[in-house]
């Protein structure tokens, strides 16, 4: 039986139908559950790592259940959506490790659609990808076909949305344009940068996805969705260029760039790595534009243009109100078992003139655009080399210039555990010859509460004998940019603290 995380709602306060979200962690999924809850429904979410939604402002919303279910298991999976109307299957693979992905999403697809069949499901909700059909259709585009067929396979009826790229703050797609147009005035691209496409905004896609349950006609339907505009990527450069101000970029296609190539190209310039960056490359070398209307006339709403999309989303970067991102779905593993095995450890602290709120809000800044305290250009160095080697690098920053989320990327690390106030983990996703964690602790130092202990522990767990020539190689580093960092924090939180009784006393406006 799945794990319940939060208790469901009471009889009197249980909205008109229930519906079960998959992949309620990831890009989609956490912006559908707050917008099904605004439509009146009560939300299952089956999530593999529920500490991921903590910090969600709807996590602890009446209406809302959070289990943990492992999606491989047909008959939890059914436990946990008996008496559900629909059930939105937001779940697919987007990292290209060689032809596994197509199997294992297969595999997830056929096991949800017997659980929606064994709980009596109404109705499977699926947001797939648009392609013209062909012996041409990618490998990317191909796998979200044969899991359509999966999910329909037992009968239950399925909504099938066809989107092709999906623009908005924090997406992959966004993203990648972004960085393309803002880093590069000049560049080589793949021929099919001229290639015909029918991009969508994210908030245009979730109005379908809400709509469609009061829909009839949409149930068993396959139904393209698109935005208002046809544009190559070429066009669309143009228009992030205007909407950044910048100068028209040149773009010379030629014919010997490769998916594969321009996957690992894209990786070197933006923060997607070539394994999410490869299907999105291959996706795009097909014509992805609607074949009919169907969906505009049922679901009738205001089809933002790419200029207004762009210039909402840059805006909510501009203004931190990334709702999601498309790193909150990286897995998330487990803290380490650090038992059994070798383990290097390096523990460093500093006594810090700053009590232990401000000194927890500095160090918990760290990375993205505020940088690590110390040593920046020794973390700009080893992000360039991991990206070298395939690695995120630094590029992926963070979601939040200030809060952190278990399950979070950060640069190249993900967090793994949070205690607000009080401490934090890191777990590295950087290329390593084993697993590296990075642990921060705040602590009062003294009975006033005017100073705090500021701690830094650097774990490290080898994989052979490469892994502990690694540790002892970079352990001279320590010193300088573990050392630094700390110093680095120290004199960040007594500047706050110093600060802030001239702030406190500055009459308001």
């Amino acid at each position: 039986m799945p794990d319940a995380v939060s208790a469901p709602t009471s009889p009197a306060a249980t909205p008109r139908r229930t519906v079960v979200v998959t992949g309620a962690t990831g890009y989609i999924g956490g912006r559908l559950v707050p917008r099904l809850l605004a439509a009146g429904c009560r939300v299952v979410c089956l999530v593999r790592e529920p500490r991921k939604l903590d910090a969600r402002p709807w996590r602890h919303h009446p209406a809302v259940t959070v289990l943990k279910v492992d999606l491989t298991d047909p008959g939890a999976v059914a436990a946990a959506m008996r008496g559900a109307e629909a059930a939105f299957y937001l779940v697919h693979s987007m990292i290209a490790q060689g032809r596994d992905y197509r199997q294992q999403d297969l595999t997830l697809a056929r096991a949800f659609a017997k659980a929606a069949d064994d709980a009596g499901v109404g109705r499977i909700v699926y947001l797939g990808g648009l392609g013209e059909m062909g012996k041409d259709l990618s490998e990317h585009l191909t796998s979200r076909r044969e899991v359509e067929h999966a999910l329909a396979a037992t009968g239950v009826p399925v909504t099938v949305f066809r989107a092709a790229m999906i623009i908005g703050s924090g997406s992959a797609s966004f993203e990648i344009l972004r960085y393309l147009v803002e880093h590069l005035p000049a560049m080589v691209t793949p021929r099919w940068v001229k290639t015909e496409s029918q991009p969508i905004a994210v908030r245009n896609v979730l109005h379908y996805l809400v709509a469609c349950l009061n829909a009839p006609a949409t149930v068993g339907a396959t139904l393209d969705i698109g935005g208002p505009e046809v544009l190559s990527y070429r066009d669309l450069m143009r228009v992030m260029a205007e909407a950044r101000g910048l100068r028209p970029r040149i773009v010379v296609p030629v014919p010997v760039l490769t998916p594969r190539l321009s996957s690992l190209w894209i990786h070197l310039i933006t923060p997607v790595p070539h394994t999410i960056a490869r299907p999105l490359a291959e996706g795009l070398r097909n014509r992805t534009v609607c074949r009919d209307d169907r969906a505009a006339a049922l679901m009738p709403q205001q089809l933002l243009t790419m200029r207004e999309a762009i210039d909402a989303a840059l805006g909510k970067r501009a203004e931190d109100e990334v709702e999601t991102a498309w790193t909150d779905a990286g897995a998330m593993p487990g803290d380490p078992d650090w038992a059994g095995g070798t383990t290097y450890v390096d523990h460093r602290e500093i006594q810090v003139a700053a009590p232990t709120t401000t000194t927890y809000a500095t160090a918990a800044a760290i990375g993205g655009d505020t940088g690590w305290y110390g040593g920046n250009w020794l973390w700009r160095l080893r992000g360039a080399m991991d990206k070298l080697i395939g690695g995120p690098g630094l590029r992926r920053g963070r979601r939040d210039q200030h809060d952190l989320v278990v399950g979070d990327a950060l640069d190249f690390w993900r967090v793994t555990d949070v205690v607000p106030g009080r401490r934090f983990e890191l777990r590295a996703e950087m290329k390593l010859p084993g697993i590296a964690t990075l642990t921060v602790t705040v602590d009062p130092d003294g009975a006033d509460g005017a100073k705090s202990r500021l701690g830094l522990t650097a774990r490290f767990r080898p994989r052979g004998l490469l892994g502990i020539a690694y540790w002892y190689a970079v352990l001279p580093l320590h010193g300088l940019v573990f050392a630094g960092m700390l110093r680095g924090l120290q004199r960040a939180a007594a500047k706050a603290t110093a600060a802030a009784p001239t702030a406190a006393s500055t009459p308001p406006a």
